[in-house]
């Protein structure tokens, strides 16, 4: 699914809202151990963010590169924009940048994602965070995850993801390290009995 279709989408999909969290036989390194946040399913594919991927660019660097600050002005920026992580979306325009937040900000180019969540990819947010005037949670992540029609369905069923519904204060926590084995946990699953598993399928 590409972005233009998540833009044009009228209603929300089976997957629209859930994590799908990566089963041991993903081989595909882009996946292995991932925990996907997605953002739109429908009959033409679907697309989400890799939650627990992190990036070695933090935002000051973003925006420097986007010549929105000077190296010294970046000890003068506000501490929680300082801090907004950045992580790896996914492998599909791994050089775009997305940002996804609480619905406390909008502007015209936001996409409401879920009841509480929202998408946004235009450099409007970014101004904002910089400013301190932007949403009250964020994380801003490089690239996405995307799905031809029927690819996600047909993964799930040959058992390469589990899903389960999103929780929203995993989407924006900082810490990734375990993040995997907190979205199982939150299924009542553990890492090391989901590997034991699939040693006897």
């Amino acid at each position: 699914m590409s972005l233009s279709t998540l833009k044009n989408r009228r209603e929300r999909g089976f997957f629209d809202g859930q994590f799908l969290i990566a089963m041991p036989g993903v081989s595909d390194s882009n996946f292995a151990r991932t925990v996907i946040y997605v953002c739109a399913h429908s009959d033409a594919g679907a697309m989400g963010f890799i939650i627990n991927r992190s990036q070695e660019l933090s935002f000051t660097d973003v925006l420097m590169h986007l010549d929105m600050i000077k190296s010294d002005e970046a000890i003068l920026m506000p501490p929680p924009s300082g801090d907004l992580s950045i992580q790896t979306g996914g492998p599909v325009e791994s050089g775009r940048g997305f940002v996804l937040h609480s619905d406390d900000y909008l502007c015209d180019s936001s996409i409401p994602v879920s009841d509480d969540i929202c998408m946004t990819a235009t450099l409007d947010i970014i101004r904002a965070i910089a400013k301190g005037e932007g949403p009250k949670r964020a994380t801003m992540l490089l690239g996405y995850a995307g799905w031809g029609a029927g690819q996600l369905e047909a993964e799930i069923a040959s058992n390469g993801w589990l899903n389960c519904p999103a929780n929203d204060a995993l989407i924006f926590d900082p810490n990734l390290d375990d993040k995997y084995e907190r979205a199982l946990a939150g299924m009542g699953i553990s890492a090391a009995m989901l590997s034991t598993e699939a040693g006897h399928a």
